[in-house]
Order: structure tokens, then sequence, then C-alpha cells
């Protein structure tokens, strides 16, 4: 759950002075040039093919980005639909989607190299839309996040193999152009998402799902037709099947301990269990990464300093960004008793600040360095929450409240998120982008899976609004206190002039 979780290789554009197309693993399509050919059929034509790819490929980026943010505006109209449930319980529809993103987005992406990026993307394209009309018929929360964690199998298939398609049959010298307008295509679903969001809630929840079908649709029919590929690796190594179901459990027992703690207790035997088996698995995870020959984690990665450090980051900042999402929205709706509308045009401006300081910070990062930069990011959300903290009480006064929180929120995503992500893949030779790009964000999800269960176990059942108003200030206190370590961890990366490669 987190801005722009796909910007990671136009971001590298900006913490990076070389083209972005230079960021490549040997086979791909950004290292050999446009394909002659798909294994499925002839090559079209450069222009027609390039703009047809586009428009197919940016359809599927942005319903798979819009998701994260039409689905958090969701989350109180869902309470009320299914009676009973409770936000512990709802908290499964946000993180179930991102552990299971998490877990298979290597996966997705080495099997994609090995069968065919083609076919990966139109296989996740319609597992996404399959996946869509399942949430939207679902008679109850567990079928709903079962339906959530499909969705996400979808998305990790979809993602990965979005850029490489995207740059088949685009000119060399244009590459670098391609890649910024797809990684915009993430701000671009920010900014809207919330306000769309709210006009589907006030119809029906369920069009918060089923808005992803028709696109789908054409884009898999158009997709069937139109788009090229490259020639898959087949003497690929598998990827690690084991290694990412030992990821998808620790992630998840840990959510669940986390978001179970108010209700069990944090000394009961099932909270203390949980987060011991999560050590555990997450040790057997480390262990075989360690061993295995295609690990969904390559460990000498982490042992580079600069890649550490703004993979931590990233990590830190997206648990205090996940938290940061989720309890404005449940401010505006159930403290204030705002319109899903009303919250997801009061949640905008935030958004809508990002890409416009993604795209323009390139100036900042190369004057100031990576870490310095994305550091103020940090602190910046630091402030927005802490503003809210403090300005905020249950008297609803948005301009003089709630939005200079959110516009301060949004100017540190801006500048902390796409330079954590580019100076993680900066800190890696151009043969590890792609896999660095996919443990950062790993990461991320990770990330925002913490931040949701921390906020659900702080907010609890508060009884009453001076109750309400103690446990959010609680959590934002807490996700500001985590947006401060995220600034640490980025302080530990490289200034101008270091070296920063592996």
């Amino acid at each position: 759950m987190t801005v722009g979780k796909s910007n990671s290789l136009a971001d590298a554009d900006a913490a990076d002075p070389r083209p972005p197309a230079l960021h490549a693993e040997p086979g791909s399509p950004t290292a050999n040039g446009p394909a002659k050919g798909s294994e499925d059929g002839p090559a079209k034509s450069p222009s027609t093919g390039s703009r047809a790819t586009a428009w197919i490929v940016s359809a599927g980026v942005f319903v798979v980005n819009l998701d994260l943010f039409i689905v958090n505006v969701a989350v109180p109209a869902l309470g009320d639909s299914f009676d009973g449930s409770s936000l512990a319980s709802l908290s499964w529809v946000l993180n179930a989607y991102a552990i299971v993103f998490a877990a298979l987005l290597v996966v997705a992406g080495r099997l994609a190299d090995r069968y065919g990026h083609r076919r990966g993307f139109l296989l996740g394209l319609a597992v996404f839309t399959v996946a869509s009309v399942l949430c939207a018929v679902a008679p109850g929360v567990g079928w709903l996040v079962a339906a959530r964690a499909l969705q996400a199998a979808g998305a990790a298939a979809l993602m990965p193999t979005s850029l490489a398609l995207l740059l088949v049959n685009t000119a060399p010298e244009r590459r670098p152009q391609a890649i910024r307008g797809w990684a915009a295509i993430g701000g671009i679903a920010a900014g809207l998402g919330p306000v769309i969001g709210g006009l589907l809630v006030e119809a029906d929840w369920r069009w918060v799902f089923l808005v992803n079908v028709p696109v789908g649709a054409v884009g898999l029919v158009a997709g069937a037709r139109l788009l090229p590929d490259v020639r898959p690796d087949r003497a690929g190594r598998l990827p690690d099947l084991v290694g990412a179901a030992l990821l998808t459990l620790a992630i998840g027992v840990l959510a669940l301990g986390l978001v179970k703690a108010d209700a069990w207790g944090w000394r009961s035997p099932e909270v203390i269990g949980s987060l011991v088996a999560a050590v555990v698995l997450a040790g057997a995870f480390w262990l075989r990464s360690a061993r295995h020959s295609a690990p969904i984690v390559e460990l000498p990665m982490l042992r580079t300093p600069a890649f550490a450090a703004a993979t931590l980051a990233a990590l830190l900042f997206s648990v205090a960004f996940a938290a940061m999402l989720l309890t404005s929205v449940l401010w505006c709706q159930q403290v204030w008793g705002y319109s899903a509308i009303r919250t997801g045009l009061a949640i905008a401006p935030g958004p809508l600040v990002v890409p416009v300081l993604a795209v323009t910070s390139g100036p900042v990062v190369r004057r100031f360095g990576a870490g310095r930069t994305a550091a103020v990011g940090c602190l910046l959300f630091a402030v927005g929450l802490g503003w809210w903290a403090v300005a905020l009480d249950t008297a609803p006064h948005y301009a003089a409240g709630l939005l200079p929180g959110m516009l301060i929120t949004g100017i540190g995503v801006g500048f902390a998120l796409p330079t954590l992500v580019g100076a993680a893949a900066a800190a890696l030779p151009p043969t590890r982008f792609a896999t660095g790009s996919a443990v950062t964000t790993m990461a991320r999800q990770t990330g925002s899976v913490l931040g949701v269960a921390l906020m659900v176990t702080l907010l609890a059942t508060p009884d009453g609004p001076a109750a309400a108003l103690d446990a959010f200030r609680h959590g934002w206190w807490a996700a500001a206190a985590t947006a401060v370590l995220a600034a640490a961890a980025a302080l530990a990366l490289p200034r101008p002039g270091a070296a920063g490669r592996a």
C-alpha cells in the first residue's frame, strides 16, 4: 500500500545520471534492443506496436495502482455492509493483498522471464480481473480476503512484465521518456484514487472492484492481438517457491499477532506464539535464501550498505505511510462523519502533490544527495502527522486542521519515496537492478502490512469521542516516530560523489 509502488524503475533516473534504459538485466528488451518478433506472432510495426502496447500496459498498471486508494476509502463501507466485522477483520482486506503481492513479485517476474512477458502480463491481468469480480460478489469478509489474495497474485504477475513489454517496440532514444511515463501512472492513480473511490463507494462498495472489469476485459482482448514479447529464457532457473511460502507465512503470522493483540492480550499464548512463529519462519526463509540457487531475496545485495540503508528506510517509511492513509480515511468517516466522496476529496490534495515532486526532485537529489533529500522528506512526513496529533479534534475543521497535514505529508512522500527507491537501485550494478527493485518493493509492501496492523492495534475499539481522539493521536505519534527512524536510515546513504555501487 504505498504511493506509486510501481515507480521504482523511473525513480532510479533521478538518483542515477545514466539513462534508465541502461538499468537492465542481460536478455531484457532494454539490454538487447527492440524485439524482432514474438513467440506468439510476428512483430508489429514499431510506431503502431509501441502506441498500442503503451495504452494496453498503461491501462493494466493504472487499475492495479488505483486499487490501493479506492479500497482504502471503502474500508468503513465494508464494515457497514458486513455487520459485526471489526477493524481487525477488515484490515485483512488490505493486508492479504500486500502480503501475497510481496511474496509473489519476484516469483512471478522470474516465471515471466522463463515463459514470456506477454503471457505473464495477460495471465496477471486475467487473474486480477476475475478476482475483482469475486471481490465484488463476496458474501462475507472471509471470501473478500481470499479474493483479494487472488487479486494480488494477478498484480504480482502484471507489474514486473509491464515495463518489459512497454520497451519492446520503443526506440532506444525514447526509452527514458517511456519509463518516466510508465512510472507517472502510479502518481496519477494516487491523485485520482481517493476521489474515484469516494464516488464509487457512494453508489455501492462493490463498484470499487467492478470498475476494474471493463478495463481488464478490453486489455485482455487488445493484448492478445497486439502485445509483443521478448524471447523467453527457458533455461532460466525456477524461483524458490518454498521460500515464497515461508515469506508469506512469516509476514502473515506477524500481522495476525499485531492485529489480534488488543483482543487476545499482548501476553496471551496466541500473540506470543504468533510473534515467535514469525521469527522462526523468517529465520527459515533467511537460511533457505542463503542456500537456494534462485532465492526470493539475494542476500549478498543486503551487504551493499547503500542498498540496505535505502531498503530499510523504504520499509520504515511504508509503515508510516500505510498508517497515515488508513487513519485519514477512518478519521474523516468515523470521527468527523464525512461521506465517502467527501473523504476522497479531503484526502486527494496530498497524493496530488506526490507526482509533481517525484518528477521535479531530480536536481535536489543531485545537489544534496539521496540520503539528505530522503531524510528531509521523511521528517516532513513526520511533521505532517505531528500536526494532526496536535491540531485535530473531534469538531471538523478541514482547512485549518486536516488539509495542512495532508499537504505536508504529501510533500514528504514526494521527496522521500522516489528518492529511496531510486537510491536502492543505484546502489547495485546494472545486472542486479531488476532483482534489487523487486526486493525494495517487497520491503515496502511488508512495511504497509505492519503499518496497517500497528494502527489496528492502537485504534482497537475506543469507547467514546475522547477515547477515539486519544487513540488516533497515539497512532499518529507512532507513525511519526517510524518516519523519523526512516530518516535516520536514509542518512546512512552516501553523499554526492561517494561510491554508491557495489
